[in-house]
């Protein structure tokens, strides 16, 4: 397993998850600027993609219905995302 490759993977799903998050607080008080729409919905879909490649390469990044997994079941296996 690539350990540097999927570590660079979660660090850039992180970075698209806080670009997300800083988007919709600032259309939270500027909801008409559909500039930022349009930048918050590339952002969403950029971080779909992006967790739709890791979960691929990597397994689920989340449980409880947030993930797919493959079979086996993938949760036993290790490290799990937050453990890398």
């Amino acid at each position: 397993m690539n350990c540097e490759k999927q570590l660079a993977m979660l660090k850039r799903i992180q970075e698209m998850e806080f670009v997300a998050v800083e988007l919709n607080l600032y259309l939270d008080t500027h909801p008409c600027d559909e500039d930022a729409i349009n930048d918050y919905n590339c952002a969403v879909d950029a971080l779909c993609k992006l967790k739709k490649e890791y979960e691929e390469e990597y397994g689920p990044l989340m449980n409880f219905g947030f993930s797919y997994s493959d079979k086996p079941w993938q949760w036993i296996e290790s490290p799990w995302p937050w453990e890398m």
